[in-house]
């Protein structure tokens, strides 16, 4: 089968390889999918970098999400789903074999029926930012006519956040740093979209809320942006911390206590299956009701999947990035 590879962690140029590897087979519980369509991830390329995690096996293929059609099952998975349509995620977390290859092998419960309507490119997209998005939303519960603050609107993982707390009913303020970035976050369903370049963010959020403050903020960079949170928040708030650009963010214990204020970390590779789960029905859900937006940067053949993933390290895109499988 055609693939791609790395077997030490380095530069994109220097270590991924595209070439032929055996085809794998499904072994108990688990299921083989052709895959389509693999979505680069940021963790892909900090994986693939060794800035995450050092490579753990001989050879590495990369990339967790992913979709295709399952067309081999192991023992003890049912024949039914032999032709399912199906999208996949964490293929290559603590795996050999992510979603960058014409095959892959998942255990069954990660391939999860593609909902009618979605082509392999929105299934691509359907892992890791939008599971996270989804417990980042709705950690504390159902955000029903709450006030939510979405840190980096524009953002994968903020696109999707945005998404599912209008979906669930609540009020949506969104930081962004650009016009275009606006423009996309309104598009998701932002009721305001402010640019914290050309504005004073927390002015702006504290003028939307009427004085009164945010009830839930969904955090792309923690260390950043807590400042802005402190000021924004209401008393009681929680806040939902995906992402931070410093490993060691200083955190003002005192003024969180005296707020009562909730602090969530969201890592999707550690949520306990019952919340992944849980994620995973209302994804379906909300791609089955027609009001799932998904936003497609670029697309690349797998042959040049180093501009793929020098598309996702340039941090420009806006948008997810797909690997189309021949």
């Amino acid at each position: 089968m055609k693939a791609a590879w790395y077997e030490r962690n380095g530069d994109a140029a220097d270590v991924l390889v595209v070439g032929d590897l055996p085809q794998p087979h499904a072994g108990p519980g688990e299921v083989r999918v052709r895959i389509v369509t693999s979505a680069v991830n940021p963790s892909d390329v900090k994986s693939r970098a060794g800035s995450s995690r050092q490579i753990q096996f001989p050879r590495q293929i990369p990339h967790s999400d992913g979709a295709g059609v399952i067309d081999e099952v192991g023992p003890g998975v049912p024949g039914n789903r032999l032709g399912e349509r199906v999208w996949i995620w964490n293929a290559a977390f603590e795996r050999a074999g992510g979603t960058a290859a014409q095959w892959t092998v998942v255990p069954a419960a990660q391939a999860v029926a593609l909902p009618p309507g979605l082509d392999g490119a929105a299934g691509a997209c359907l892992g890791i930012p939008v599971i996270t998005a989804h417990r980042a939303v709705f950690a504390e519960g159902p955000p029903t006519g709450l006030t939510v603050l979405v840190a980096g609107g524009a953002g994968v993982v903020g696109h999707y956040a945005v998404q599912f707390a209008k979906w669930a009913g609540a009020r949506v303020v969104t930081t962004v740093s650009s016009p275009e970035k606006a423009e996309h976050a309104r598009a998701a369903g932002a009721d305001a979209a402010i640019d914290y370049r050309q504005q004073d963010a927390a002015e702006r959020i504290l003028a939307f809320t009427d004085g009164v403050g945010v009830d839930r903020i969904v955090e792309v960079d923690f260390a950043q942006n807590l400042a802005l949170d402190l000021q924004v928040a209401k008393m009681g708030a929680s806040i939902s911390v995906y992402a931070a650009l410093a490993r060691t963010p200083q955190i003002p214990f005192f003024e969180l206590l005296k707020r009562n204020l909730v602090l969530r970390f969201v890592h999707m590779y550690g949520l306990p299956m019952p919340e992944k789960q849980a994620a995973i029905r209302d994804i379906s859900a909300w791609a089955m009701g027609g009001q799932a937006r998904f936003s497609i940067a670029e697309r690349f053949a797998l042959d040049r999947i180093v501009d793929a993933h020098r598309a996702v390290e340039s941090g420009r895109k806006i948008g997810q990035v797909i690997v189309d499988l021949p």
